[in-house]
């Protein structure tokens, strides 16, 4: 039991900063809908995204590496950090050369020129503090990621409401808040950590060098199909559409993301423990029980979310974005599919087999490029919804069938597609149906959806009790 106690503690840990930090976008929303229109939030959700995308192009991924090599016992870790500094900076310079083509680009009543000094600010500050991030997590300093995830929260918060609030900046002002955030997180790391320490000015072997890249250069396309598929109907929404109609739809992707949230807790903590335990005779069974006990959590939770978007939509956004509603069920359930993708991830990452990762990820954007070109202009907002569901579908079922030349986990692909179907029968009942009738069919659809997965709950809740539990009793001590 002690490989499910360490899971069960790094995750409580992981929760402290993470919840704080996911928890802080949706405390946000009612301020920032409030200051901005839909067309401005639109547009700084491009911007976000736009610099999102080009960190894993400018940086190389190397960040990945920093976490994946920081684990390697037989590795340096003054190397592997000194490789991923070096690499940032070689990129940025590299990156600068295309300022003016970047600048050119205009979508709609959207011009990227506008933001462009932004955007390379943005590049930078964050791919920095991902590095810096994800070497400290690599290393086992877990508390030390855990705060620095309440301190981001804090100074988010911070310059949200001064940017936004009394110097009323906008776009900017909303993009500005996460680079000063971002900032105050890479001078936090360098002072706790003492990073400088960890930095070689020579000496440092080329087989390092080599390895780190050879595994996160294939990631760096596997993150641009990611992009694809979880951003690329943002853009093609405005395209179609306008502005204004992808901050309804980016409102809306706010909701999902607290299936995000509990996931991402979870996937920090069970990443570290997939690496330790891969090598173990039992590990097979060790990942069909976490996947079972996580994927139960994952659909109550999501089943959770349909019954009560709209109050969650009309408590979180201001009155003139409410309609965004409309697209969350099908948004739920894209990211429901996306945390399954996401544990067998785990799978490449522990073998080292980057290039998987990229292939897998291919078949889902090709899905999600192709739907979105059909669907969007029949169907609006709700048809990049359905086509990001699909195309999650697709990598799960490929990343599933792959993966078991690894490990053979025992997914029970009869009860997961009854759970799937209880949460697509949510949203026809969500999206058709009107005032109480609607509620009580979905609270038995939930209700069915709970005693579907009563065992891995109460799995769940006795393993995490217990740590609670067991440190109550050592304080009293």
């Amino acid at each position: 039991m002690d490989k499910y106690k360490k899971l069960a503690v790094n995750t409580l840990i992981f929760a402290i900063g993470t919840f704080s930090s996911k928890v802080l976008s949706f405390l946000l929303m009612p301020f920032v809908t409030r200051m901005m229109e839909t067309g401005e939030y639109g547009a700084a959700d491009l911007v976000q995204q736009t610099a999102n995308v080009l960190i894993p192009i400018v940086f190389l991924q190397i960040n990945s590496a920093a976490l994946r090599f920081a684990m390697d016992k037989a590795v340096d870790r003054r190397d592997v950090f000194t490789v991923g500094i070096r690499t940032t900076l070689k990129g940025f310079v590299i990156f600068l050369l295309f300022a003016y083509p970047l600048s050119r680009v205009t979508i709609n009543d959207f011009r990227l020129g506008d933001y462009i000094v932004l955007i390379y600010v943005f590049v930078l500050v964050s791919g920095t503090r991902q590095l810096c991030q994800q070497f400290v997590r690599g290393c086992g300093h877990v508390k030390t990621f855990a705060i620095d995830g309440i301190f981001a929260t804090a100074t988010t918060l911070a310059f949200n409401v001064l940017f936004l609030g009394p110097l009323h900046m906008g776009v900017v002002g909303y993009v500005l808040a996460i680079i000063a955030s971002d900032a105050c997180s890479v001078l936090f790391f360098f002072a706790t950590q003492k990073l400088w320490r960890f930095i070689k000015l020579r000496g440092v072997p080329k087989g390092t060098t080599h390895d780190m890249l050879k595994y996160s250069v294939p990631l760096m396309p596997t993150i641009i199909l990611w992009w694809i598929i979880n951003v690329s109907d943002r853009y093609m929404v405005t395209y179609f559409i306008d502005s204004s109609a992808n901050g309804l739809y980016t409102a809306a992707s706010k909701i999902p993301n607290f299936v995000i949230m509990f996931s991402s807790i979870f996937i920090d903590a069970w990443q570290l423990s997939a690496v330790d335990e891969y090598d173990n005779e039992d590990r097979a069974s060790f990942f069909t029980n976490v996947f079972r006990v996580y994927s139960g959590g994952i659909f109550a939770v999501s089943s959770a979310l349909v019954l009560f978007c709209q109050p969650i939509t009309r408590i979180l956004v201001a009155p003139s974005y409410f309609e965004s509603w409309r697209y969350v069920p099908i948004l739920i359930m894209a990211t429901t599919m996306s945390c399954f993708v996401n544990f067998l991830a785990s799978v490449y990452m522990a073998e080292k087999k980057s290039v998987m990762a990229m292939v897998t990820a291919l078949s889902g954007a090709a899905t999600n490029f192709i739907l979105n070109l059909l669907l969007i202009p029949r169907m609006g907002a709700n048809g990049a919804a359905i086509a990001t569901v699909c195309a999650f579908v697709v990598v799960f079922a490929t990343r599933g069938k792959n993966t078991r030349r690894y490990v053979k986990i025992q997914f029970k692909p009869v009860l997961m597609l009854a759970e799937f179907a209880i949460l697509v029968c949510q949203c026809v009942t969500m999206l058709f149906f009107e005032g109480t009738m609607m509620y009580i069919v979905q609270g038995v659809f939930f209700a069915v959806m709970l005693i579907f997965n009563r065992k891995p709950l109460k799995e769940l809740y006795n393993l995490l009790m217990s740590k609670f539990l067991k440190r109550g009793s050592k304080n009293k001590a």
